[in-house]
Formats: C-alpha cells, structure tokens, sequence
C-alpha cells in the first residue's frame, strides 16, 4: 500500500460519530440536534462535543430557535463541510484502490 499518505485524511472528520454527523448532514438540508442524537445512537454531551468540533472547523451550521418555549438546535453543512466531506470521501478512494 505504498503512495497513500494518511495524513491526508481530514482529522477532523475522521472520528465515527463526526463522520455519521456529516454523512447524515450531506443528505439533508437540515437536522435537528434530537434527530442526530437517535441517528447517530449518541449521548447529548458525546454528540455536543463532536458537533462543536464541527461547527469550529467550520464544516457546520447552527441556528438555535424557540419553538412554544421550547429550544430547538438545527444544523446543516456549510459549504465548506461540503468540501471537506467530498475531499475526505476522495482520499478514502484513494486508499480503496491502492
């Protein structure tokens, strides 16, 4: 498997419940913090850390809102996830076909 370069991989995205945040996020325009918590089978803190670690590196949007009193968390991709989600999807190509 020589010429793959690991350190190619996006760290940020390369963690599993970063990775099912963002393979879910792509196919959606938005989702709600509940349903990333069931989809992903998270703990509310373990999913919190590893959306902020997201939305820091940019690759995610949030909008809180109230809804009747209640608070709602939404989150989408960003553009830049986007990118990043393509390209880390590429190196993963990469590594199947060496």
């Amino acid at each position: 498997m020589s010429g793959f370069d690991y350190q190619q991989l996006d760290d940020v995205i390369h963690s599993r419940i970063r990775l099912a945040i963002m393979a879910l996020l792509i196919t959606v325009e938005e989702a709600e913090f509940v349903y990333l918590r069931e989809k992903v089978n998270a703990t509310d803190g373990n999913l919190s850390v590893h959306l902020k670690k997201l939305e820091d590196a940019g690759y995610v949007s949030v909008k809180k809102e109230f809804i009747e009193r209640k608070p709602r968390t939404m989150y989408s991709i960003s553009k830049n996830g986007r990118k990043a989600f393509e390209a880390y999807l590429e190196q993963l190509e990469k590594l199947i076909k060496k």
